[in-house]
């Protein structure tokens, strides 16, 4: 049986120079590339998680062509792959949903790789609202003005028209096509993307500071496979100093800070 949602993460496989490269700097392209699959991992352990409380489905909607075998050694054995590569993002996203509805699911969420620690129980909700009788859409919109998760019941080609991608404008507009269509929309809470130094000072506050992004409550993904590489690269390289954290312990070779 088909479980009822189906979630797209929009992945890009991790080659040094293409994938991640809003973190460059500070990280190098190698760096940025290790980040890029440690956060593909801990987005997979998330879903697969969430999918312990819903019927949710996980896949990765990817890319470059040619790039199955990254994917096919780097996620879980129960995560499913299709190419999902356009000049235009919005027609990336628009492909992703309408693939998950030809799979038979009755809900399709698109899904970023920006996010390692995104609480599951927002993916739970999800899923629920989208079982829920009539026509609906679920946004969880990022800080940035962007959104990290939309999830829709039907085709509606608007949401993806008219878009000013990669801006601050994205959530806005898009709440904007769902007005246009007399959609409901379901707002969750506001998370981030990790796709610049400040966000970066975010996640490790969140992992290693004890500075959850959320006061509200929720829960976020533990993200293990990314803490264990910002506490490698921490320890090993002058990380510290180029995210600006930590430099007198870094400079002291006291690794404490960051366990």
């Amino acid at each position: 049986m088909v479980p009822l949602c189906g979630v797209a993460v929009m992945a890009k496989a991790s080659i040094p120079g293409r994938a991640k490269t809003r973190l460059v700097p500070p990280l190098s392209g190698d760096e940025a590339a290790a980040f890029n699959t440690a956060f593909l991992k801990d987005v997979f352990a998330n879903i697969a998680a969430a999918a312990g409380e819903a019927p949710i489905a996980g896949y990765a909607a990817g890319g470059p062509a040619g790039a199955e075998a990254f994917f096919r050694d780097t996620l879980p054995p129960e995560a499913r792959y299709f190419d999902c590569w356009f000049a235009n993002f919005g027609e990336c996203l628009r492909h992703a949903t309408w693939e998950l509805f030809s799979r038979g699911h009755d809900g399709a969420v698109v899904l970023n790789s920006d996010s390692p620690t995104l609480p599951t129980g927002l993916l739970v909700r999800t899923a629920e609202i989208l079982a829920e009788p009539g026509d609906r859409a679920v946004l969880g919109p990022a800080d940035d003005g962007g959104y990290y998760l939309l999830g829709l019941k039907h085709r509606h080609d608007r949401m993806y028209q008219g878009i000013d991608w990669s801006t601050e404008h994205v959530a806005q507009q898009t709440l904007a096509r769902a007005e246009e269509l007399g959609l409901p929309v379901h707002i969750l809470p506001t998370w981030y993307d990790v796709d610049n130094r400040t966000a970066l000072q975010t996640l490790h506050g969140e992992l290693f500071e004890g500075r959850p992004f959320d006061r509200g409550g929720l829960r976020a993904n533990e993200a293990r496979h990314t803490a264990e590489l910002m506490r490698r690269l921490l320890f090993e390289s002058d990380l510290a100093y180029r995210l600006g954290i930590g430099q007198d312990a870094a400079q002291r070779g006291d690794d404490r800070w960051i366990a």
